[in-house]
């Protein structure tokens, strides 16, 4: 990718067409003052005009509402459209069959009520012939119109044309140009109608020139809309805002980064109201009516419940459902409305540098920014919890040894942070759970210089479990040792020599991509992703300011889940805050966290190519549903006489098939919505299962996508 087309400027070909062009993600260009006069005739609407004129609708969880049009459910007494067209065609062909036989005569009762209303001598041509041959007009329209009323109705004339014809010629002469402004009474967004309420129509005006020459973007318009609303919640913030825009145009309230635009986009975006698509409901039985054919999106308020996603290697967790929503954060970031942690082995494709604002690439000495091992915290207590959390697996919190964990690095970080005031390095750390006779020493003579004799009693009780059988010191020693490594010199540094990230930042719109080194160190990795999770959940639910949607995507959850993590899901709702995990099999999570792991998301997914055993579990968490089944019960034909049996005989004796009679047995019963057996063998390759809650608790059933359409 060459440097422009890195910065945004150029924007390949792709089956996203009705994307909103993009504008570098650089440096604005300088603007003038004041918005250029608007010439006699207006120019042809922008993309952005056409993208903010584009209705947007929803009438069920997860339909992508970008130019979607809602549906009915359909009526089970509503005659399909064939039967309905044929049912009027055969009624026209009636009506003028009728016709012709009366008026060839073969139906002469026809003209009965013709002759009993008008005198014989109009007919016999003593009288006035002319007002004879008008009554006969007349009563041939009047009967034409009463065949037409009968067949009409016969044939449902008026549904047909409320079905067909209405819609074909509104579709013909009612169509309105692209983006053209709406006539219905609408409030049209390109004229920053909220703007024009505050009585600020000078910037209304410059933001609206913006718009149409096509200077501003999608990200620009929402990231100004936001910054007015918090001019709104504090009026003092009104004189820089005006100042930025009427010096900066579509550049104002810009992110902290400068950028205003991701590099590349891989899916189709609704930056207005956060939804990212990723697929296509197939035509399904089984699909909700809404979702046939609709597009299906994600967006915050679905990832607020979390989303767990399971599917082999090559099933498309990454590219189909990983990148959009990494990539939809980024943009939801650079509007200022949203933080993202995506974290993933190194090489996965998560989305290029260029859309972050940090990148630590843990084990590469050329990364630019560390991790830091305690979260940022000063609080002892609450930096051993999430340690001791990350250097225990699922299997060993669940024999209970985490609280013990917890208590032996917090007496050694309490002690440590008041002697030092700082955390102990990774060295310093394995030394003083190993036990190590002159680290103890050391440490004791900097709580005696710094005069805190409360923490001696502190280490004196970590000292004492040194040595004695069952103490977790040596256990935890050895899984610090992995973080020792040549790899991770010069990382979690707590020197402050290095820029090391804390997750307390995410109270900002910042965009963080973490790539852990699977490949040689998959065992620090798994540390390393747990620990990322632990900080995560207790960053994002300690905020102080919750406006920023908080999101962490770990790509490849293997042997994160631990039954800690599975209680912090459940309190990131209402924190503002997400979580999407993948999977390659629940067989990566401990038996007795898989149930609950799947209770406490709200959105569940998964992609062609499970197991029997994994789709069970999504089943059962699916529950059941009533649908109509047909029993078919065959039985020997033994009716009529004798004859009639004979040549039953006769056909049988040829054939060898006996004559039956069928009987057919409509009934409810309760099943599965979806099954172990169809999701482990019945979902397509390129396609998944997807249930989706929200945060306002609205529900959607299992719905079959298509991640490719």
């Amino acid at each position: 990718m060459d440097a422009m087309d890195y910065e945004g400027t150029q924007h390949p070909a792709g089956p996203y067409e009705g994307q909103v062009p993009r504008k570098p993600a650089g440096a604005p260009v300088p603007r003038p003052a004041a918005p250029p006069p608007m010439p006699a005739q207006a120019p042809p609407a922008s993309a952005l005009e056409i993208w903010l004129r584009t209705p947007r609708e929803t009438d069920a969880p997860g339909i992508y509402g970008f130019g979607h049009t809602p549906r009915s459910a359909p009526d089970p007494e509503r005659a399909g459209t064939r039967r309905l067209l044929g049912g009027a065609a055969l009624a026209v062909a009636g009506g003028l069959l009728v016709w012709s036989l009366c008026w060839n005569g073969y139906l002469p009762f026809w003209i009965w009520p013709l002759i009993w209303l008008t005198p014989d001598s109009w007919r016999s041509g003593t009288g006035d012939a002319h007002a004879f041959a008008v009554a006969s007009n007349i009563y041939y329209v009047l009967f034409a119109l009463l065949l037409a009323l009968i067949f009409g109705r016969l044939g449902n004339f008026a549904e047909v044309w409320r079905r067909c014809v209405r819609p074909l010629l509104s579709a013909l002469w009612d169509k309105p140009a692209p983006g053209a402004a709406p006539e219905d009474g609408r409030v049209d967004p390109v004229e920053w109608p909220e703007l024009r309420e505050a009585g600020q129509y000078a910037l209304a005006d410059r933001l609206a020139a913006e718009v149409r020459s096509g200077r501003m973007n999608d990200v620009d318009y929402t990231r100004i809309r936001r910054a007015w609303t918090g001019v709104r919640a504090d009026p003092a913030r009104l004189g820089p805002f005006t100042d930025a825009v009427l010096r900066q145009g579509a550049a104002a309230c810009g992110h902290p980064s400068g950028g205003r635009d991701v590099p590349y986009r891989a899916a189709p975006h609704d930056v207005l109201v956060g939804q990212v698509r990723i697929g296509r409901g197939a035509d399904d039985a089984r699909n909700p009516y809404q979702h046939r054919g609709s597009g299906i999106a994600l967006d915050p308020a679905l990832l607020g419940t979390g989303l767990l996603a399971v599917g082999p290697p090559g099933s498309g967790k990454t590219r189909s459902v990983v990148r959009p929503v990494v990539e939809s954060l980024c943009l939801q970031a650079l509007a200022g409305r949203a933080a993202v942690v995506a974290v993933g082995p190194a090489g996965a494709d998560l989305g290029p540098a260029g859309a972050f604002d940090v990148v630590i690439s843990l084990a590469d000495p050329a990364s630019r920014y560390d991790l830091d091992l305690y979260g940022g915290g000063t609080d002892p207590d609450a930096a051993a919890g999430t340690l001791a959390e990350a250097l225990l697996d699922a299997r060993a919190t669940e024999e209970g040894e985490l609280r013990g964990a917890t208590t032996a690095l917090a007496q050694i970080l309490g002690p440590y942070a008041t002697a030092h005031g700082r955390f102990p390095s990774v060295a310093e750390l394995r030394e003083l759970l190993d036990g190590t006779a002159h680290a103890y020493a050391a440490l004791r003579d900097a709580l005696g210089a710094a005069g805190a004799p409360g923490m001696l009693r502190e280490l004196d009780a970590r000292e004492r479990q040194v040595g004695r059988p069952g103490d977790i010191g040596p256990r935890l020693a050895d899984r610090v040792a992995l973080l020792e490594r040549p790899a991770f010199a010069g990382f979690f540094d707590v020197t402050g020599r290095s820029r090391p990230f804390s997750m307390y930042a995410l109270e900002h719109p910042l965009r963080v991509r973490i790539d852990l080194p699977e490949r040689g160190h998959a065992e620090a990795s798994r540390i390393l992703a747990r620990l990322v999770l632990a900080q995560f959940t207790a960053a994002v639910t300690a905020r102080r300011d919750r406006s920023l949607f908080a999101c962490l995507v770990l790509d490849d959850a293997a042997h994160t889940v631990t039954a800690d993590a599975v209680r912090g899901m459940a309190r990131l709702r209402s924190a503002n805050a997400g979580i999407l995990l993948t999977l390659r099999t629940l067989d990566d999570v401990p038996e007795s966290l898989r149930t609950s792991l799947l209770g406490s998301v709200g959105c569940r997914m998964v992609l062609s190519g499970v197991t029997t055993w994994d789709g069970k579990r999504f089943a059962e968490a699916w529950g059941t549903t009533w649908v109509e089944t047909e029993d078919v019960t065959r039985t020997p034909d033994q009716s009529g006489g004798m004859l009639r049996r004979g040549l039953r005989g006769v056909r049988r004796l040829f054939t060898g098939v006996a004559v039956t009679t069928e009987s057919v047995t409509v009934r409810k019963v309760e099943r599965e919505r979806w099954s172990a057996s169809d999701l482990a063998h019945g979902v397509p390759a390129g396609h998944a299962v997807l249930s989706l809650t929200t945060t306002a608790g609205e529900h959607a059933p299992p719905v079959l996508l298509d991640l490719r359409a």
